[in-house]
């Protein structure tokens, strides 16, 4: 009591007011962060950053009543900053329950009642505990009333005021600065918001949330129908008709595109220990059912797998600093696969991925998109030793998908985002198959690199296995891709060595080289394979799907080209203004000769096409950026194209909306649930995972991680 009467007789001064409303703000705030929140802490020194994140903010905040002199203004302004600051935290409770996710600066303005996020659920969301977010309000007005908090009328100078803010500016920084130590370019790429609150709180995060949309709005405001007529004009001029050989030879058949995560061109043949690394895709590679490509360059920049998905999905690139996914994609319209596949041939689609949905702001993105369903991690068992840093292992992935996957309507447009193969390649011991034996290096991450994609190849395997058991095979295009590298340019000396290559004579050329990963379609029913010379990227994966389906891509905006056609254009752009074609490389404006692999000597004409080829490269990505920057396809209506409102979409309950469907067209209905006399063929998939047959140990493994600065995607 005696304690509690001295807090009473502190708390009725100004200063010790507002040191009162801050303690308590802080402890809710906390409560919110290992309560409601998941902010994937992993280690000592984040937990401490997040026990200090929440201080500098309400400290700054709570700092302003300091600069009225009169009472009458300095109580009610405390108490208002106070609400609101606690009304911010709890909506943002409310929200989370709801989408997983913080809410935005354009949530919060956005119609329909923030996104349908706060509409008549609200109220099934609160828990009990709740009451603990607003009590401290509650008591605090009490005690002023009965006058156990006395008011104090005397005026402070305001440099006191300068001094809190200046102390809380400072705090700030300190804050970020440790941020930055655990996160490197934590404000400069920001692929997950949880990282910001995480590190900064969730202020921080609204504030730097609506900076970043203010930048955007008024990028946005300036734009112009003049400059999309600048960009239709190239790509229309840059656009390659399709091969009529190849030409819709995949009508009408499910489209299965498999993310090959982190997966470099390299592995396909490679041989370690007189051991194929990837035996399965390696057969897939040469398969006379296959159209594979050599040649083929990921192109992603900062954004890395978002990045991909982004070329994938819409063929435009990625943004030169950060990813498009996180920094504009939950307001960007889209013409992307998923919204296409459905208007023009009546395509289901849906995204298969082990992480939380909120990873590179995937929830949002794929709404505006078009993407009927998106199985995250909340629909899989992600617990022990069952997942990795970055989600569920892929033989699981596979394996648990099937029981969403049997029930869609087909045709069907899905993915499936592998991770397993992601830095720093870890992998349990159980889950390393004793006939293949990896590198020695003193690289550990070059040793896993190869026993992950190994682990890859199983999980693929298995998954064919299941697709022509259960019909699904005959009846589908497989396409596959290698999303970035995996293997860094700061380690590819030491990969040499395993690669039986002298270390010594790499060069800046080798490394452009390795950027090479694999795109192959696979088509079971089609027996004239071939593995492809010509030259193309990423961006060129949609226009040449969508000419095998026999959808025309001419009235979409598209920078890639179909790599099947005559007229495909074989200078591939990369994010950094580099770029590659047949005959040579460029890095950094030296020119390499991709014979000799060293600096061209070019004859004036020579010259005349590399400075051709390097204007192109810039032009179109700067029209790409322009067209994402500022938002330019709202300006476009593509004949037949009906643009995505996502208020649509809602990826919680996706099988029972599944079942319902397929109840409602009955006899009609084309799933492989109801093409199977309404069975489950979950049975026909068979793994040798061994957490599938109890074989794993215990693990302190937690449930699922949001990556960090040990398994980092931003520096990798």
């Amino acid at each position: 009591m005696k304690y509690v009467n001295k807090i009473l007789k502190k708390s009725s001064t100004r200063i010790g007011f507002l040191i009162l409303l801050a303690s308590l703000f802080w402890l809710k705030t906390i409560l919110a962060y290992f309560i409601d929140f998941k902010l994937g802490i992993q280690n000592p020194f984040q937990f401490f950053i997040v026990l200090i994140n929440p201080i500098a903010t309400t400290v700054l905040l709570l700092g302003i009543p300091l600069y009225f002199k009169k009472s009458r203004i300095f109580y009610p302004v405390a108490f208002l900053v106070d609400i609101l600051n606690t009304v911010l935290l709890y909506l943002n409770v409310i929200y989370y329950r709801e989408f997983t996710d913080y809410m935005t600066v354009s949530t919060m303005t956005g119609y329909s009642k923030v996104n349908q996020g706060l509409s008549g659920s609200s109220l099934a969301l609160t828990n009990i505990h709740d009451i603990i977010y607003w009590i401290d309000i509650i008591v605090v007005i009490g005690l002023i009333l009965f006058k156990k908090i006395k008011l104090d009328h005397r005026p402070l100078n305001k440099r006191i005021g300068l001094a809190v803010t200046s102390s809380a500016v400072l705090l700030f920084m300190v804050n970020l600065s440790l941020g930055e130590m655990d996160r490197p370019q934590l404000l400069g790429r920001t692929f997950d918001r949880s990282y910001i609150v995480k590190y900064l709180g969730l202020d921080a995060f609204t504030v730097y949330d609506g900076a970043k949309s203010q930048h955007n709005n008024d990028l946005r405001a300036t734009a112009t129908k003049s400059e999309l007529t600048k960009v239709q004009k190239y790509t229309n001029k840059h656009y390659a008709k399709p091969n009529k050989k190849y030409y819709g030879v995949a009508k009408g058949k499910n489209v299965i595109v498999l993310h090959l995560e982190s997966f470099q061109q390299f592995l396909i043949g490679q041989k370690i220990n007189g051991k194929e690394v990837t035996p399965f895709l390696n057969k897939l590679y040469k398969s006379k059912s296959t159209y594979a490509f050599r040649n083929f360059f990921h192109q992603v920049g900062q954004g890395k797998t978002s990045d991909a998905e982004n070329m994938l999905e819409t063929s435009t690139f990625g943004l030169p600093q950060g990813s498009l996914f996180a920094q504009l994609g939950s307001d960007n319209t889209f013409q992307a696969a998923p919204a296409i596949f459905k208007q023009r041939a009546g395509y289901t689609s849906a995204v298969f991925h082990g992480n939380i949905a909120s990873f590179w702001n995937r929830n949002n993105v794929y709404k505006n998109m078009g993407y009927q369903n998106f199985f995250d991690a909340s629909y899989y068992d992600t617990s022990g030793d069952r997942s990795l840093g970055y989600g569920l292992k892929d033989k699981l992935l596979f394996h648990d998908s099937i029981k969403y996957l049997q029930n869609l309507q087909q045709p069907f447009y899905v993915k499936f985002l592998t991770v397993t193969n992601h830095f720093p390649y870890d992998l349990d011991k159980e889950d390393t198959s004793t006939n293949f034996k990896t590198t020695t290096t003193d690289d550990d991450v070059v040793n896993n690199y190869f026993l992950t994609a190994h682990y890859l190849d199983q999980s693929i395997h298995e998954f064919y296995r299941y697709m022509k058991k259960s019909g699904l095979l005959k009846n589908s295009m497989i396409v596959l891709y290698g999303d970035h590298y995996g293997i860094s340019d700061s380690e590819n000396k030491n990969l040499a060595k395993a690669l039986g290559k002298d270390p010594s004579e790499w060069t800046d050329y080798n490394d452009a080289q390795f950027q090479r990963v694999p795109f192959m379609i696979n088509i079971p029913s089609r027996k004239d394979g071939f593995v492809s010379n010509k030259y193309g990227g990423e961006i060129d994966f949609l226009p040449t799907i969508m000419h095998l389906m026999g959808i025309s891509t001419k009235r979409y905006i598209q920078f890639g080209t179909d790599m099947l056609s005559k007229q495909h254009d074989q200078l591939v752009a990369f994010r950094n203004q580099d770029w590659v074609n047949p005959q040579y490389t460029s890095i950094d404006n030296n020119i390499y000769s991709n014979k000799t692999g060293e600096l061209a000597k070019l004859t004036k004409q020579q010259q005349k096409q590399v400075k051709k080829d390097k204007k192109q490269v810039n032009q179109e990505l700067s029209l790409s950026d322009s067209l994402n920057e500022k938002n330019l396809l709202r300006f476009y209506h593509p004949k037949g194209f009906e643009s995505i409102d996502p208020r649509k979409y809602n990826y919680a309950n996706e099988l029972q909306k599944a079942i319902k469907i397929e109840k409602r067209l009955g006899n009609k209905s084309t799933s492989l649930y109801s093409k199977n006399g309404n069975k489950s063929t979950t049975s026909l998939y068979k793994t040798n995972a061994p957490e599938i047959h109890h074989k794993t140990t215990d693990s302190n493994r937690i449930k699922i991680t949001n990556p960090d600065a040990t398994n980092n995607e931003s520096t990798r």
